[in-house]
Parts: C-alpha cells; sequence; structure tokens
C-alpha cells in the first residue's frame, strides 16, 4: 500500500553574511540545528546563500564589477570540499534533508562558476546536485550554464522532492521533467533583491508577485507541495555594494525583495509568508494532499497525450574532461560524479519517448 508522509518544512528566510564563506556556512548550521529543533524535517536555503547572490552584476556597468567577481570566485565552495562537508555533517546529525543554494567554483579552473544547489540527506549524503540550467539576465555575466545532470526527483521517507533555481521555475519544460518523474515535494529557490529601474521609468519587475505567479503555477499543475527560499536584503550585503556609490545603493534600496513561503497542491499558500526579516518559515505538509487534485488534471497522467507530445532530456554531466575507464585522474581534477546515484528512474513509462 502506498504511504503518505507527513512532515514539517522550514523554508529559511535567511541572509548570508556576504561574501563570507566561513561564517554563513556556521549560520546554515545554526539554522539547520534550530528548524531540527522545532521538528523541520526538510530546511531549505535561497539561492547562492553561499556566499550571497551577485547583486552587483545588475546595478553598475561589467568592468565596475571585477572586484566583486573575484571576491566570488575567491569565496566559491566545491561539492566535495570542506564547507559543504560541514553542512553534510549538521544535516547528519539533526537528521534532516538540506537544500542548500551555493556558488560552485571547480578546481578545472580558477574563474568557472556555477550557481547550483544541493540536496542533502538526513544521513549526510547528497542525494542530487544540480546546476542552474540558463543563468538569468545579468547572472550570464558570472554564472556559466548548467547541464540536465541535476534534473533529477529523489524519492525520499518523506517523499519525492525536486528542485530548480530562480528562473527555471519559468521553464515549463524544467518544471515538467521534475513533474514527470512523480514530484510530490518542490523546492523553488530565489534572490533577495531584482534590481530594476525606477518606477517612474516605467512598469517596476514586482519580485515577490512573480515569485508567487510560479511558485503556485508548479504546485498547481504539479499538484504538489512548493516551498520557495528567498534570501532578505541585510545590512552585510547593502554595506558590501557601498563601494559601488550612493546612487547604485538607492537602486537597490529601491528595488523589489525576496519572498518566501510554502505553497500546497491547489496553488494557496499555507503558514506565514516573510520578505522584510530573517525568520524560519514552518509548514506541516501532508502528501496525501497531492492525491486528490490529480483527478481533476494529472498532466503526467490521464490529462495529456503522449502520442502527441514527447520530451526527450539529456540528463549527462557536462564536464570539461573524461578519463578513459583504465585511467586514474589526477587528485586535482574535478570527479566526474560526487553525487550517490538514484535507486530507480521514476519516469513514468507512459511519459518516456
Amino acid at each position: 500500500m502506498t504511504r503518505y508522509p507527513r512532515f514539517t518544512a522550514a523554508a529559511a528566510h535567511i541572509a548570508p553574511i556576504f561574501h563570507d564563506t566561513e561564517r554563513t556556512i556556521d549560520k546554515a548550521c545554526e539554522v539547520i540545528a534550530e528548524a531540527a529543533g522545532r521538528g523541520a524535517r526538510i530546511v531549505a536555503f535561497p539561492e547562492s546563500f553561499v556566499p550571497g547572490f551577485p547583486v552587483w552584476a545588475g546595478i553598475v556597468a561589467p568592468i565596475r564589477t571585477h572586484d566583486f567577481f573575484k571576491q566570488l570566485a575567491a569565496a566559491a565552495i566545491l561539492v566535495e570540499g570542506p564547507e559543504l562537508k560541514r553542512v553534510r555533517d549538521a544535516a547528519r546529525q539533526h537528521d534532516v534533508y538540506v537544500s542548500l543554494g551555493f556558488t560552485e567554483g571547480t578546481t578545472a579552473s580558477v574563474g568557472c562558476l556555477w550557481n547550483a544547489n544541493v540536496l542533502i540527506g538526513p544521513d549526510g549524503a547528497i542525494l542530487n546536485h544540480h546546476r542552474k540550467l540558463v543563468p538569468t539576465f545579468y547572472e550570464k555575466l558570472v554564472w556559466a550554464n548548467g547541464d540536465g545532470g541535476g534534473l533529477r526527483v529523489c524519492d525520499t521517507d518523506i517523499g519525492r522532492v525536486g528542485m530548480l533555481i530562480c528562473g527555471e521555475n519559468t521553464n515549463p519544460l524544467a518544471r515538467y521533467t521534475l513533474m514527470a518523474q512523480g514530484e510530490q515535494v518542490h523546492v523553488s529557490t530565489y534572490p533577495p533583491v531584482w534590481p530594476t529601474r525606477p518606477a517612474s521609468d516605467g512598469e517596476n519587475y514586482d519580485l515577490a508577485q512573480a515569485i508567487r505567479i510560479r511558485a503556485g503555477a508548479h504546485a498547481f499543475e504539479a499538484k504538489a507541495f512548493n516551498i520557495v527560499a528567498s534570501a532578505p536584503y541585510d545590512a552585510t550585503m547593502r554595506a558590501a555594494m557601498a563601494p559601488l556609490g550612493k546612487e547604485a545603493l538607492a537602486v537597490l534600496d529601491a528595488s523589489p525583495k525576496g519572498v518566501s513561503m510554502v505553497i500546497d497542491p491547489t496553488g494557496s499558500v499555507i503558514g506565514a509568508v516573510q520578505s522584510d526579516r530573517e525568520g524560519l518559515v514552518y509548514a506541516d505538509i501532508d502528501v496525501a494532499r497531492c492525491v486528490e487534485p490529480k483527478r481533476f488534471h494529472d498532466v503526467v497522467g490521464y490529462y495529456n497525450r503522449f502520442d502527441i507530445f514527447k520530451l526527450t532530456v539529456d540528463r549527462s554531466a557536462n564536464r570539461p574532461i573524461q578519463f578513459e575507464p583504465d585511467e586514474q585522474p589526477s587528485p586535482h581534477a574535478e570527479p566526474v560524479d560526487v553525487v550517490r546515484p538514484m535507486d530507480k528512474d521514476l519516469t513514468p513509462a507512459a511519459a518516456q519517448p
């Protein structure tokens, strides 16, 4: 008989110590302990929580941000590195799932970075490692394109968990890929602020509204719960931006801010909504609530036409070098795969080409 888990989720509306990796990891471990102590089984951190979202790329010309890029590159972490190991140890210690957004570096290059996210299990194992498929707008000046290696749904004791980063939640094909793997719990991560021109110059981009639309749409279409985690715009980020001048600070201060919440399979917000200040947003999730809405329209089941529509997804992880099986890579080379493989493919047979 199918079991439908019930658990408490925590969206960490928490700010990093901007561009300070060690102190941000310290803070992440403290948040994990607090959330687990309050009964949370999963804690979701914001986009690029470690070491902070590169908002500087969106407020001044690229030629003025070389120093910021060098700081970010120096603060980036490796999937197999000691910083992430500390988070994995905290997840194991407190028996909790952790979704962590971070800027990922590589030993293959000192300047190639990715906008990445990992899902860590309560045993400390990395269940999934995802790199944002396409950096959004000015993010292209900071992060490289990701690949399909992380477009996976993990079969866990709290349900089938998938994750996408920020603007990827606007991509119907990426979202469908997770839906078609039986996703029940979705994690979506966002930045603290999205720099825009003053509203007096025309229509302003409402970040909170954009998040609500995307998060609600995915929850409703997938018939899944959506844990939304953004970071607040805090004093450490603002202070770090001071060298860019008063005009840049004024743009940031006036720009739309992120929001954190949890949304149910009907597209409705459950629990609190956090925006201006730090806090953990808790919500009780009952996966059984994903079942009844499927009777109305199950887009990965009977409510589709697989004889008409076909989706093919390449989930290979693109790396700069591959070694033949009989060769040993250099100890300084990036490992080909540090993610624990899935036990099975959860894609419904009807959705496979």
